[in-house]
């Protein structure tokens, strides 16, 4: 909490300075959580890889020469603690609560503004290859990614041990000129790093459909319910409603930043933006087919399993019911009395025999004919 109070009251002060989120005395900046930091002018990188205090610095000066206009620092960073994030925090103005969301993360999927910082929480999501889904396979892995989006800042969080932005930076730095999406600033990397994001759901949405169909033919293969593991068939659901929870709160907040009310995107993004709502839309529609027809099976694979339990039972009881029969007559015969009929007759015990074989086989037919047996 100290380090929430003193975000505070650095707020406080640099709203009262009317500064640009540039402090001169600050605690230590991020060392080790630091993966890349650089600066970014008309969409093209200026000079090497640099800590965030001389990447403020070299914005900063920038913005004082006619052509350091859309200058901009990228900053991302790897699990910071918060003595790590403080320096960071203060130095570019960010939300305490922003702050202590991207420090602590387990955050729910969300876009929200604090005056003129976007700040956007990602879930990442890797598909776990397995060779065959079990009761307690891992399918999906889940992490998370914290952007800050401000004027002349972009500041990313990642939380998890996937869900690198690297490959992402160095393709946009390879398209770097007057066109560039880089040129467009903070919100046009906001889009890249979302489009990167929904384009895994994409492929994972691809993968999972894999296991849904094995899942599926296991549950109505000729051997039905008895195969079919119920475990397995849960396990998945479980898998399927953790990427349901990464996909699905985003849907409103795409669709906000696609609007011409949100005025912290430039409207030449919000067209793109459009785009990653529409790939969301439909990865949302998979994932919710997907929970539906889990649904649809776990409850077909119950219903097979008490198919398979009564016909066991009905086999059972036609068995014991034709077992019934020469239990009965022995039982009758085995009586001490001296009247009984064919009890001293020549041919009785064969006569007894052959009516209790002949009452079986009819017995048995009868069952078969019946389909109990």
């Amino acid at each position: 909490m100290s380090m929430i109070n003193s975000l505070r009251a650095a707020v406080r002060t640099n709203r009262r300075r009317g500064a640009s989120g540039v402090f001169d005395v600050l605690p230590e900046d991020a060392g080790s959580a630091v993966v890349d930091c650089a600066v970014y002018q008309h969409g093209k990188r200026r000079g090497e890889t640099c800590s965030p205090r001389e990447a403020a610095r070299r914005v900063k000066a920038a913005h004082q020469l006619p052509e350091g206009e859309g200058s901009f620092s990228w900053i991302g960073l790897h699990e910071p603690t918060e003595a790590e994030f403080e320096g960071i925090a203060q130095r570019f103005g960010l939300h305490p609560l922003a702050v202590e969301d991207a420090v602590h993360a387990h955050q729910r999927p969300k876009v929200e503004r604090y005056d003129s910082v976007l700040f956007a929480v990602f879930k990442t999501i890797r598909y776990v290859e397995h060779d065959q889904l079990t009761p307690t396979s891992e399918v999906v892995e889940t992490g998370e990614l914290m952007v800050f989006a401000g004027r002349d800042f972009v500041i990313t969080v990642r939380h998890g041990g996937h869900g690198s932005l690297q490959e992402l930076r160095h393709r946009l730095e390879a398209d770097a000129d007057e066109t560039g999406l880089l040129s467009k600033g903070p919100a046009a990397v906001l889009h890249a790093i979302a489009d990167h994001v929904v384009d895994n759901y994409l492929l994972v949405a691809e993968r999972l459909q894999n296991d849904v169909d094995e899942i599926e033919y296991g549950v109505f293969s000729a051997k039905g319910g008895r195969s079919a593991d119920v475990g397995r068939v849960y396990q998945l659901k479980r898998e399927v409603l953790e990427f349901k929870r990464a996909v699905v709160p985003l849907l409103r907040p795409m669709q906000q930043l696609s609007e011409p009310l949100q005025r912290l995107v430039d409207p030449d993004i919000q067209k793109y933006f459009r785009d990653v709502a529409d790939h969301l839309a439909r990865v949302a529609e998979q994932v919710h087919g997907f929970d539906e027809l889990l649904n649809s099976l776990l409850q077909a694979n119950l219903a097979q399993v008490s198919v398979a339990q009564n016909e066991d039972m009905r086999k059972i009881t036609a068995w014991a019911a034709i077992f019934a029969v020469p239990t009965m007559i022995t039982g009758v015969y085995g009586m001490n009395f001296d009247y009984m009929p064919e009890l001293h007759h020549e041919y009785g015990y064969p006569m007894v025999l052959g009516a209790i074989a002949l009452i079986c086989v009819g017995m048995y037919r009868g069952f078969r004919r019946n389909g109990w047996l």
